[in-house]
């Protein structure tokens, strides 16, 4: 988790990202910095996120986030 929330602070700053659960919804990210993220996810943690799991729900926390990077390890 503490990769991710680097990761993520290195995308977008000033995002309190333990606590915030709109990122998506309250436009914390838009669509380049989701896409990037999505890059450095891939790279970082050896998964491929497929597109129809690029959604809202998997990306508004980064509870969530780490949910489906746990989700797709194991896969």
């Amino acid at each position: 988790m503490e990769k991710l929330i680097e990761i993520l602070e290195n995308l977008q700053p000033d995002v309190d990202y333990l606590t915030t659960e709109d990122l998506i919804d309250g436009r914390y990210l838009d669509s380049l910095t989701i896409l990037s993220l999505v890059a450095e996810i891939e790279e970082e943690f050896d998964v491929e996120i497929p597109t129809v799991e690029i959604i809202p729900s998997n990306f508004n926390s980064a509870k969530k986030i780490y949910e489906l990077i746990e989700r797709l390890k194991e896969e």
